[in-house]
């Protein structure tokens, strides 16, 4: 969350050392790529009827990057005392005289800001705020995790994603010590007690790996039980980011809060890092222009308000177009659906999205 009051703040709910998978165009963008050194190259490999199937690695590459690290990353460019940590927005509203955003925090706090970015996730207040349709659930859940080897893994830079039944099975180095891993299972765990118990995650992270190979295996089981995590799963549908209004007054989002998507492309964490770049290109020029501190706040609101649709509008068809992709691409791997409603998904997909990988190649400029 980023609110700009008479000095700008962003503020962090948490600092969790959760996952994220990027393309490297949007972290060169912030010129910060060049401090996260483990590039990836990107297979699928499919267990069916006893057959193995590699595919070629995609040109490109991906990178696993630790939020927090990603987050310090940031800050250490920014004025101290800009970040503050454990900020959660309970409700935003309108000063209907002066047209600005009031932010309720959960401490009782009240912040007056000048705009806020919403960057609050999947359950964001500020998406509520705008009226944007809430996120819809897929039929399936994500468990996440780190695994750590002291004496190095030795694995290859590769992303890999394995299918077999009903679950699809990733795996990415961060270091050359430290591995991400990530298990999508197409039902939701019956005992509620599995969301809350971090062993009972990996008993059944475990349990729905049988038949996978057995570095695989091992991997969860030497798994970090402080990392795991056991999350539904989300998506803003296409149509609603087409059509969705990303403003008011001078309140927009950004990141998951905007198009919260599958993990099937690996680009949700990229496409965040995106809308902050072109949102700081839009918005520097106004905020350069219009003095918040003694300018006339009428002018101020239409100019801000300008340049945040100009974000949107920048934004909105590369958001549409991730977001079909991965929804298509999240119905063939996690979808039971019958074979003639794949075969259109295929259909789909090869009419769209001729270059399959054409998405990592997207590149949205500098700062």
């Amino acid at each position: 969350m980023v609110g700009v009051p008479m000095i700008n703040w962003v503020l962090v709910q948490t600092s969790e050392k959760l996952p994220s998978l990027f393309k490297w165009h949007g972290l060169h963008g912030l010129t910060v790529g060049s401090n996260e050194k483990h590039p990836s190259r990107i297979y699928f490999i499919s267990f069916s009827f006893s057959l193995f199937v590699c595919v070629e690695p995609w040109e490109g590459e991906a990178r696993c990057v630790i939020r927090s690290e990603l987050i310090e990353a940031l800050a250490a460019h920014l004025p101290p005392g800009t970040v503050r940590f454990g900020c959660q927005i309970v409700s935003v509203k309108l000063d209907t005289l002066a047209s600005s955003p009031i932010l309720q925090m959960h401490d009782g706090k009240i912040i007056k800001a000048e705009i806020v970015i919403g960057c609050d996730g999947a359950n964001s207040v500020i998406a509520d705020f705008l009226e944007l349709k809430p996120p819809k659930l897929l039929s399936a859940c994500a468990l996440r995790g780190f695994t750590n080897y002291p004496n190095g893994h030795g694995l290859a830079p590769e992303f890999i994603r394995q299918k077999k039944g009903q679950a699809l099975l990733g795996r990415a180095p961060v270091t050359d010590t430290l591995v991400f891993w990530f298990v999508v299972l197409q039902a939701y765990p019956e005992d509620s007690n599995v969301w809350k118990d971090p062993e009972l995650i990996r008993q059944l992270a475990l349990e729905s790996v049988k038949g996978f190979p057995t570095e695989m295996i091992e991997m969860i089981d030497g798994s970090d039980l402080k990392s795991l995590s056991l999350t539904h799963m989300r998506y803003r549908a296409p149509w609603d980011i087409l059509f969705g209004k990303f403003r008011k007054g001078t309140v927009t989002v950004a990141g998951d809060a905007m198009h919260v998507m599958g993990p099937f492309l690996g680009q949700g964490g990229s496409a965040g890092v995106e809308d902050s770049i072109v949102l700081a290109r839009c918005l520097a020029p106004t905020l350069l222009e219009v003095n918040l501190e003694k300018g006339d706040r009428s002018r101020m609101v239409q100019k801000v308000g300008e340049a945040l649709d100009a974000y949107a509008k920048e934004r909105r068809m590369r958001l549409v177009r991730l977001s079909t992709q991965t929804y298509l691409m999240g119905t063939l791997l996690i979808d039971s659906s019958p074979m003639v409603v794949k075969l259109g998904v295929i259909i789909a997909m090869v009419a769209l999205f001729r270059d399959p990988i054409g998405h990592s190649r997207y590149d949205c400029g500098r700062l």
